[in-house]
């Protein structure tokens, strides 16, 4: 009979810190020494050492190494959903640029929009359209794309138009009942589903007025020459709205729920069709058609070429040719990179413990309401950091602090609502995370330097303590006694 094993001893707070701090020195030392550039490579290999530092304390303290072998797969396994969105994503860009489907969004956004109010429109837009969806990741990789081209046509901050689109995004992400993480973090909770919307909703509205008056007075007066670049646009490309095909099938897709890498791989192939319909001169040219090649080879080659390494446009105008030159699966390869060892790090950080061991003490010693609320949102952000994936910062601190909340006699919709506020928006703001990771690549801005612009992804846990410090929709469980005098209502709002 083989004999069962010794208990392991607990984990210390020593042995906790020790991987979660060396990842964070690691990082900075790599931004220190490369700059943006770190994520390219640098910031992989930081990942990397990080995880065998984590290795070798819990294979010291006894834990194999083929367990954590294979939390480490597990943990990459759960992120190739995202790997495949992001290969999607780069094809959907290479045969949007060569179809013109980029080009018609830069072309009549010109025509529209103003540097003045730009800002602020594009949050309204981003967030109307994820609300619609429930995608931060769709709207980012469709209309924000041909945002971030709009602003670089007008001569607007990139980094600030990126924060201003992830802004917009993640607030359907968060609040819209058609997003996966709002579902998730009210099944965390055992909250009901329409009763979560309802208070992430009330959060969110406050968080986007928010962004809006920052984004507003952010307003820019540079010089404006849309019409001159709105006519270069039109003698390069053939402008028509049935370029605008490709993103209508997107949304349509996407409204109907449809899993996102279809709906964006999809948006891909359509693209592909719209430009042999309307360009097939500019795709043969880019295939480098040879005498006596049929037509349709030549077609195929082409659209392939933008699926695997995205346009490349000459023109001898270099705004037209920087809008247009773009795409592809291959310019995705270091962001799967980055996602594939940072998922590797949180299966590791997570099997060994170390997370439920920062947070054990954490929980016990918040006594009041906000120092409860804060506690959460700390440990959220702190699971964002280690394990580099938004539905883990959902699911892990949700389940650690959900009896907690329930012992004060909290209703579940307090604890969703403020896994919701934290865990989803604030994925964004860290470059290792598989979402920062993807807004980076996609938008072409580095996660350090778009973040602070991040307004609503920043505010929104802010709002979720100030709630609970003035004691606003701190709902109480049904027949618990209520708190500070409130009402013993449920669902009733202080």
């Amino acid at each position: 009979m083989t004999p069962t094993p010794a208990p392991l001893p607990p984990l210390s707070l020593k042995e906790a810190l020790i991987p979660i701090v060396g990842l964070i020195l690691l990082v900075g030392l790599s931004f220190y020494l490369f700059g943006d550039a770190g994520a390219k490579g640098p910031n992989q290999v930081a990942l990397v050492v990080a995880t065998v530092i984590a290795l070798l304390v819990a294979k010291r303290r006894g834990q194999s190494l083929q367990e954590l072998q294979e939390a480490a797969i597990a943990s990459v396994s759960s992120g190739m959903g995202a790997i495949f969105i992001l290969f999607a994503v780069g094809a959907l860009i290479g045969t949007w640029a060569l179809s013109g489907t980029l080009a018609a969004m830069v072309f009549y956004g010109l025509k529209i929009l103003h540097p003045h109010y730009f800002y602020a429109t594009t949050v309204l837009i981003c967030a109307i359209v994820s609300f619609s969806i429930g995608s931060s990741w769709t709207v980012v990789g469709t209309i924000g794309i041909g945002l971030m081209g709009i602003a670089g046509s007008m001569g607007l901050d990139p980094a600030i138009t990126a924060g201003a689109i992830i802004s917009g995004s993640y607030f359907g992400d968060k609040s819209s009942p058609l997003s996966d993480t709002a579902n998730l973090a009210a099944a965390t909770a055992g909250a009901d589903l329409y009763a979560h919307i309802k208070e992430t909703a009330i959060s969110s509205i406050v968080a986007i007025a928010i962004a809006l008056a920052v984004f507003w007075m952010l307003g820019s007066e540079v010089a404006y020459e849309g019409n001159e670049k709105a006519a270069q646009i039109a003698s390069r490309f053939h402008i028509t709205p049935w370029l605008f095909v490709p993103l209508a099938i997107v949304v349509g897709m996407a409204a109907f729920k449809v899993p996102p890498f279809t709906t964006i791989f999809t948006g891909a192939l359509a693209g592909g069709v719209v430009a042999v319909i309307f360009s097939p001169d500019r795709v043969a040219a880019f295939a480098d058609a040879r005498a006596g090649v049929p037509s349709a080879i030549v077609q195929i080659k082409g659209v392939w070429l933008a699926l695997a390494s995205g346009y490349h446009h000459q023109s001898g105008i270099p705004a037209i040719d920087t809008l247009v030159t773009r795409g592809g699966m291959e310019r995705m390869l270091d962001t799967v990179w980055l996602i594939i060892v940072a998922l590797a790090f949180g299966g590791v950080v997570e099997k060994m413990g170390a997370l439920e061991r920062l947070m054990a003490p954490v929980i016990a010693g918040a006594k009041s309401a906000v120092a409860l609320v804060s506690s959460l949102v700390g440990a959220t952000i702190a699971t964002n950091v280690a394990t580099a994936d938004q539905y883990m910062a959902v699911v892990l601190p949700g389940r650690m602090f959900k009896g907690a909340f329930e012992q004060r006699g909290y209703a579940p919709t307090v604890l969703s609502r403020t896994i919701g506020d934290t865990g989803t928006p604030t994925s964004a703001l860290i470059p290792w995370n598989s979402c920062g990771a993807y807004m980076a690549v996609t938008l072409g801005v580095a996660t350090v330097s778009y973040a602070p612009w991040a307004i609503f992804n920043i505010v929104s846990p802010f709002v979720a303590i100030l709630f609970a410090a003035v004691g606003f929709r701190m709902t109480r469980a049904a027949g618990t006694p209520p708190a500070d005098g409130a009402s013993s209502r449920p669902d009733s709002a202080r």
